[in-house]
């Protein structure tokens, strides 16, 4: 048996693989060193780096413990860890023995179940003291006596946190009486359950500046009317839970300017020149609206360091907010969410403020240099998070949009439909993001026997500047991504980015849509003729299509091979004027497609045709281009979480049928991610269908187009259900069963077919309504979608132009239809196989093998049996 050829040399190393190398962004002088590694599988990287736990182990990163790294002086192989399809992933995850336990210790999601010894002593002393009457007098008498040894007579601040204190024990500590002064309340962490005792008890102290009573369980159930009551109860209230009340003014500055403190709580109503001596001023996660008055360089003339970040400050303009800061000549340093209150661009704003010196961490001259608009470089990174209940296969589901990475395989004949997706071993898991990476890490297919069948994935990583022992390794998560390609909005897959802009940008969206209408148009009688008036012979008709080559039978029509002698071009391919040049076509050839066709069957253009023409319709649900609207997206998740509502998405391909690479998650890091894999739309999930016998359906509807000026459309009186095989579920593991959230099982599980007339009467019984009611309003929707095109397209419509569209619908549990999509050239094999019984329309049996015979009737010979005119 012969030994598989391999890749005996340097040389034929970089011919086989030269595209991937180019492709990967390796320095040429570093191919020798990866041929190397690559045939020994030399995985060296341990000798070179460390791993080390971070955000109190919830992440790890990624440090070099070699003296020295030079910039492309080295590269280094990564393994990877896991590799899938995403259909497939969870279900690896629960039968491949030892994955979910590395993946989740990769993660970082197994830190519940790890032991630790030394969670006991001192922590369990204390833990018994935590809710004791005595403990918290004793508090109280160490705080009385740390006031009287300043020599001050009466406390004004006191801090009360995490004592385990109850309603009833807040009442018997009567504190508006012992420290009428009171300035600043701490009872963060308590055991406050009664908002009716809180309000009582903390508006006794009128004097408050700043109270907080975060993480008390009242808060969960009553929040909004405790804040209330207690910002009408105390009126000089300037804090109150972390945020700033709209009263807030020197105090509440000079808190965070630490002026005032215990040590000095800012008792006195006169605080002039108190400010003066404020440098640094840290206002972030206020959740500030508007700056007072006291905001100004007269009160802190010497202020250089300003965080304003995570606030909306949405009641002051960019201008006016420019204008107030460019006052403040002593300021430096300036941290600000981008985009966010200052605009979208960091050029801009250093344009504006000549004087900062560095802006979010980086230096201005840096900014300038590279030409940034966005600076991320301070943002939270987002965390997994799970509940101790999870299994360890739902907690990685959860947390591997933070890790995964993707590329997709492609021979000489055809490009692979789905993405391999794949999460690299501990050390290339541990890189980070930054802005100012380090290093570089791209994936690599290493094929020793020059074939792509036998090739295997590795990731390269190379060090792209110098790097000295103990610096942080990193990588830029959107490298080659900039802003043009809605670099701030993805970067919020891994970070905590400002909600309240893409709030913003979702509300200003929404205003555009709600003033868009589209004015009704006569339907007229259809005018369009038999083409046999103009021709004295039978129609010939090319086709590259079996199902008319089967069923075309009618004698006004015959077949032929030749397209440039045919009257009808019927073609499942797209006719542009390179194909009917090659083919020898001519303008007097009628062709099954429209121009500008694109506008309804591409999923992208389909929405963007609707909602330009008419704004929101109840039957399209929300629906978003990733490529263009990711920020309006984003914005419109963040409303649904904050409203509590339903946020489950479905990810579309502009251009791919057959729920190729389809996509249902309710996680919006998995929502960015995916836009890896090509070009999308995201649209919100009907999450609540009708149902059919418990499980899901669609229904395909097919279209003649006659004319698109004025609109003439007939629906066939032959339409299907699409079932799906699985009994319905929200439950999240069934979101990746393709039979149970998706109902086109011709190319993918089994089809269970069902004759319409069936299904119909099934259906009124099983929900006690009306098919023709449903019908209606099916109508309806379609022609209003061609409409649409008619509307924003006038182009589209041709004389020489005849088609078929395939559009699908759903009903959801109001029964009222929602608009999937419109196909072209749709596969009508069910049509043609099955007979069957008009619910509306016409009487009698439609045959299956009479199907071609009524569509090429109706759009070629004016006639109108078995089928609607709409």
């Amino acid at each position: 048996m012969s030994t598989p050829a391999v890749i005996p040399d340097f040389d034929d190393f970089v011919n086989v693989h030269g595209i991937l190398l180019a492709s990967s962004g390796v320095p040429p002088s570093l191919y020798s060193q990866l041929f190397r590694k690559l045939s020994s599988e030399t995985f060296d990287g341990g000798n070179f780096f460390s791993v080390e736990p971070c955000e109190e182990g919830r992440q790890r990163r990624l440090v070099l413990s070699a003296d020295f790294l030079a910039k492309e002086s080295d590269v280094f192989l990564i393994d990877h860890a896991w590799s899938f399809r995403l259909s497939d992933a969870l279900q690896q995850l629960r039968e491949v023995p030892g994955l979910a336990e590395r993946m989740a210790a990769l993660m970082c999601v197994d830190l519940d179940l790890k032991t630790n010894g030394e969670a006991s002593g001192p922590e369990t002393q204390e833990q018994a003291k935590s809710g004791s009457l005595d403990n918290v007098l004793e508090v109280l008498s160490k705080e009385v006596d740390k006031v009287k040894e300043r020599g001050v007579d009466t406390l004004t601040w006191l801090e009360l946190d995490e004592l385990g204190i109850d309603d009833e024990m807040l009442e018997s500590l009567d504190l508006s009486t012992k420290f009428p002064n009171l300035v600043a309340l701490n009872l963060w962490g308590n055991k406050l359950h009664d908002a009716e005792i809180i309000i009582r008890e903390v508006t006794k102290c009128r004097r408050l500046k700043a109270i907080w009573l975060n993480d008390n369980p009242a808060l969960q159930n009553c929040g909004e009317s405790i804040s209330k009551a207690i910002l009408d109860g105390i009126p000089g209230l300037e804090i109150y839970n972390s945020c700033f009340t709209s009263k807030f003014g020197k105090w509440a500055l000079g808190f965070c300017g630490g002026i005032f403190n215990e040590e000095n709580p800012g008792c006195s109503s006169d605080y002039s020149g108190l400010l003066e001596n404020i440098t640094t001023l840290d206002i972030s996660n206020r959740s500030v609206r508007d700056l007072p008055k006291d905001f100004s360089p007269v009160v802190m003339p010497y202020l250089s360091h300003l965080n304003i970040r995570g606030n909306q400050l949405d009641q002051v303009s960019v201008d006016d907010l420019l204008q107030l800061l460019r006052r403040f000549t002593s300021l430096q340093t300036l941290e600000v969410d981008i985009p966010g209150p200052l605009g979208n661009s960091a050029l801009h704003i250093l344009e504006s403020l000549p004087n900062l010196s560095v802006l979010n961490g980086v230096r201005a001259s840096v900014v300038a240099e590279t030409g940034k608009h966005v600076i991320d470089s301070a943002l939270q990174p987002r965390l997994p998070e799970w509940t101790p209940s999870e299994p360890l296969p739902d907690r990685v589901i959860g947390a591997m949009w933070l890790y995964l990475m993707t590329y997709r395989l492609a021979d000489e004949e055809k490009i692979d439909e789905t993405s391999v997706w794949y999460v690299m071993d501990e050390l290339g898991s541990a890189l980070r993001h930054s802005d100012d990476a380090n290093f570089r890490v791209a994936p690599f297919l290493f094929m020793p026997e020059g074939k792509l069948a036998t090739a295997v994935s590795f990731s390269v990583l190379w060090p792209t500047r110098d790097v000295h022992c103990g610096e942080e390794c990193t990588r830029d998560f959107l490298f080659g991504i900039g802003e043009d390609k809605q670099r701030s909005a993805r970067l919020t897959a891994w970070f905590h980015t400002p909600e309240h802009y893409f709030i913003q940008e979702f509300r200003k969206y929404q205003q555009q849509l709600a003033s868009r209408c589209l004015h009704a148009t006569p339907k007229e009688v259809p005018k369009t003729r038999s083409m046999l008036q103009h021709v004295g012979h039978a129609l010939r008709v090319y086709t590259d299509i079996p199902h008319v080559e089967e069923f075309l039978t009618r004698p006004e029509f015959s077949l032929t091979t030749d397209p440039k002698n045919a009257d009808i071009i019927w073609t499942s391919t797209q006719v542009d004027p390179e194909v009917k040049k090659a083919l020898e076509l001519t303008d007097h050839q009628y062709i099954n497609q429209f121009p500008y066709e694109a506008c309804l069957v591409m999923k992208h253009h389909l929405a963007e045709t609707i909602l330009k023409a008419q704004g929101i319709q109840e039957w399209l649900q929300p629906t978003y281009n990733l490529e263009t609207q990711l920020s309006q997206l984003i914005g419109d998740y963040f409303v649904r979480k904050r409203d509590g509502l339903n946020n489950l998405w479905i990810l579309k391909p502009w251009n791919m049928a057959r729920t190729i690479d389809t996509t249902v998650t309710g996680d919006l890091s998995a929502i960015i991610r995916l836009m890896e894999t090509g070009p999308k739309i995201c649209q919100k999930y009907i999450e609540h269908p009708a149902l059919f016998r418990g499980r899901k359906f669609d229904l395909r509807y097919i279209v003649l187009v006659r004319s698109m000026n004025p609109v003439e459309i007939f629906l066939s009186d032959v339409f299907w259900v699409r079932l799906a095989n699985n009994p319905y579920t929200l439950e999240k593991g069934s979101l990746f069963e393709y039979e149970t959230h998706f109902t086109v099982m011709n190319y993918r599980g089994k089809l269970n077919h069902m004759n319409t007339p069936d299904f119909v009467k099934e259906f009124q019984e099983e929900h006690q309504v009306n098919w023709l009611m449903i019908h209606q309003g099916i109508k309806d929707m379609i022609r209003s979608v061609f409409d649409s095109a008619a509307a924003v397209h006038p182009e589209m419509h041709s004389p020489q132009s005849r088609a078929m569209y395939g559009v699908d619908v759903m009903l959801d549990n109001s029964f009222k239809p929602k608009l999937l999509e419109v196909t072209y050239c749709p596969d009508c094999t069910r049509a043609c196989k099955y007979d069957t019984e008009a619910i509306a329309g016409s009487s009698g049996v439609i045959r299956g093998r009479d199907f071609f015979n009524i569509i090429f009737g109706c759009l070629f010979l004016g006639e109108t049996a078995n089928v609607t005119p709409l």
